[in-house]
């Protein structure tokens, strides 16, 4: 049954790179601490905005979209590992107005969550 993002309870069953899903999980978070080959950048990437649980969310193309802290209300910051090269990573932190900054892979500087994925995509 699918859960809200936020209501998913985090699942910290050994996982590798192989095994994590093309689509988001609905009724569960894989958990960081949980994926086997994770960089300990990951682990790491919440530190700032309160170290809160981070959270698997997806692939886009050869990216792993992971999510430290909620879906909204709050900061967040998300992180994309390139799974054929995991030191390639790249950041975007979301403020709880919405508001939001992040490189991606070209380069290119962004505000809007929505145009550093389409960089990820476009790498």
């Amino acid at each position: 049954m699918a859960l809200p993002a936020d209501q998913r309870p985090f699942d910290d069953t050994p996982v590798h790179t192989i095994d994590l899903p093309p689509t988001p999980v609905r009724d569960r978070n894989i958990s960081a601490e949980a994926w086997i080959e994770a960089p300990p950048e990951l682990r790491k990437s919440g530190d700032d905005i309160g170290n809160p649980r981070i959270a698997y969310k997806r692939r886009l193309g050869r990216w792993l979209l992971w999510r430290a802290g909620p879906a909204k209300g709050a900061d967040a910051r998300y992180t994309a590992i390139d799974s054929d090269d995991l030191s390639r990573i790249f950041y975007f932190t979301l403020q709880p107005d919405g508001t939001g900054e992040g490189i991606g892979p070209s380069g290119a500087a962004h505000q809007r969550f929505r145009t550093w994925k389409q960089d990820l995509h476009a790498s």
